[in-house]
């Protein structure tokens, strides 16, 4: 609003310019604040992200070890039983 807009305004209202532009300085610092907020958020919810993905990949590793172990396992003991203990011999 321009001045001569403003000063009708508050005419009409009962209120004194102050008021109009206290109001006004705490809801864009409000809106600020909110801003600050949303960014910080973002930012851990990314970092947040980052670290699950990585600890998916961790367990996707470790999943993929142990069963390759468990597969080596196995081939021993079907080894040991087709051709029997090496300590036999």
């Amino acid at each position: 609003m321009n001045e001569v807009e403003l000063a009708e305004y508050c005419r009409k209202k009962g209120l004194f310019r102050e008021q109009i532009e206290a109001w006004k300085s705490v809801c864009l610092k409000a809106n600020g604040q909110a801003f600050d907020q949303a960014k910080q958020l973002n930012g851990a919810l990314k970092e947040e992200q980052k670290r699950a993905k990585q600890l998916e990949k961790d367990l996707q590793k470790k999943e993929k070890a142990l069963a390759e172990a468990a597969a080596l396992l196995l081939l021993r003991k079907k080894a040991q039983a087709i051709w029997g203990d090496q300590e036999d011999e």
